[in-house]
């Protein structure tokens, strides 16, 4: 399985980079011997979406 998101993209007040499903996934298969994780931190969209990633 593959999982993708951005947990920076959180429309609930309640939650944050975190403390959401994502990241919660990601700290919970890291035990697991088949599991990957990476975190991208460049943009590899346009610069409108750099921008509102970055600024909303």
């Amino acid at each position: 399985m593959v999982f993708t998101g951005d947990p920076e993209q959180i429309d609930n007040p309640y939650l944050d980079a975190s403390s959401n499903g994502l990241t919660y996934m990601a700290e919970r298969f890291k035990r697991l011997p088949m599991h990957g994780h990476i975190t991208l931190r460049k943009s590899e969209r346009s610069p409108l979406a750099a921008a509102a990633a970055e600024y909303l």
